[in-house]
């Protein structure tokens, strides 16, 4: 059943600034943010943390008395990762008059990228949605403002290059995706780097719900033994992956997940930290909760009288929930900053987004830069690997083949 969630955080906001003392009760002025999530759905792994990470961050603000004298209300609609609600949470979202939207899904995204331009709303699509979106000037109103598919697949390639001593010429690299838009959305990059680096690319497609890959483990393990493997699985899929590779012998230590392969909900479900050992993840936020912004946000609710809540411990999801959020919020300061203090309107938060440089949330968010023609930030990651049971930063910070993504974002643009 689909669920509309109004949510004022007026509870968790009132509190904090009772707590907090009276002088930084909020001005008047009131600004809406649109978020659509997957809590009842097919990925709801992800969306039952990263909604809340998203929602926690913005009563932070609330609590410190909003944006610049703005306070922030947040429409939050679960779409059950399906497209005809997300067109009706656009809709909704523009009739309550949202500045910004979250949006949730790459089916959802590629429905409604024609209709963010349309309506002048700008809508972000973090770590999924079409890859082309990074291309600000075809794509004015879409900001994927983290890593592309495309993004993570070059990455993924210059890590394996790292691991296999910096020549891929003749080595073998299988690809297992879920056979949706979104995993073929990188095999036209893959491809590309393959040719380029002399390595053989072997693809193994798993269908939807990806709960049974054994033929295509069994086919990638004692058939086609790559030298690495690169995942990108969704939902249940990786634990089921992980647990297949662990049963056939393959090490771990030889595995990449793209992001949505990458929580500590899926190798949990896979039989836990101890049994993923050297599993190696992509991430496009921090992990774990030695970040400023985090031990903020359990200080506002210890201040409630409040534990925190446990979806802070899934780190993964939580915490990109909580960059989408910065960033929503970023692109409002400087939208008001621009306007010398008053009310924006969704065009002026877009130039605002299209302006953030320099947020790091104490290393929480890569060093990503927005601009009219760059509206991925620049497909910054890290790679954190499952060590002692438990997820290590193993590579900071970086980008792989730039080169080839621009040169696919050019023929892409050439199309329209």
């Amino acid at each position: 059943m689909r669920r509309f969630v109004r949510s004022w955080l007026g509870l968790a906001a009132t509190t904090a600034t009772l707590a907090l003392g009276a002088g930084q009760a909020f001005a008047q002025k009131e600004v809406v943010f649109g978020l659509q999530c997957d809590r009842t759905g097919p990925t709801a792994i992800v969306g039952t943390v990263l909604c809340p990470g998203y929602q926690d961050y913005i009563a932070l603000i609330n609590s410190k008395g909003g944006v610049e004298g703005h306070k922030i209300k947040v429409l939050e609609i679960d779409h059950e990762y399906k497209v005809p609600p997300a067109i009706e949470a656009h809709e909704r979202f523009k009739k309550e008059g949202a500045l910004v939207e979250g949006i949730y899904g790459t089916p959802q995204t590629a429905a409604l990228n024609k209709k963010l331009e349309e309506d002048k709303i700008l809508g972000t699509t973090p770590g999924f949605g079409t890859a082309a979106a990074a291309d600000g000037k075809r794509y004015p109103y879409t900001f994927p403002v983290a890593a592309s598919y495309w993004s993570q697949a070059g990455a993924a390639v210059a890590f394996v290059k790292e691991k296999l001593g910096g020549n891929l010429k003749g080595k073998k690299i299988a690809y297992i995706f879920y056979d949706n838009p979104a995993g073929r959305e990188p095999l036209a990059v893959l491809e590309d780097i393959a040719k380029q680096e002399g390595f053989e690319m072997r693809t193994f497609a798993v269908p939807a719900p990806g709960l049974e890959m054994g033929a295509q483990i069994l086919d990638i393990t004692a058939r086609f033994k790559p030298d690495f493997i690169i995942s990108h699985l969704f939902g249940r899929a990786p634990s089921v992956s992980i647990k297949e590779l662990k049963g056939k012998g393959f090490p771990l230590s030889k595995v990449v997940g793209l992001v949505w392969a990458s929580s500590e909900a899926d190798i949990i479900a896979a039989g836990g930290m101890g049994m993923a050992e050297g599993y190696n993840t992509i991430q496009f936020a921090g992990v774990g909760k030695d970040f400023p912004v985090i031990k903020d946000i359990e200080a506002m609710y210890k201040a409630q009288g409040k534990q925190p809540p446990k979806e802070m411990d899934s780190t993964v999801l939580y915490n990109r929930g909580v960059l989408i959020a910065a960033l929503h919020v970023e692109a409002l300061r400087n939208a008001i900053k621009a306007k010398g203090g008053a009310t924006p309107n969704s065009e002026e938060v877009k130039k605002g987004m299209e302006a953030i440089k320099g947020l790091t949330l104490g290393g929480l968010v890569p060093p990503l830069e927005l601009t009219t023609a760059d509206h991925e930030g620049g497909g910054w990651v890290e790679i954190w690997t499952v060590k002692g049971g438990k997820l290590v930063r193993t590579k900071k910070w970086f980008q792989g083949y730039r080169d080839v993504i621009q040169k696919h974002l050019a023929a892409e643009a050439s199309k329209s």
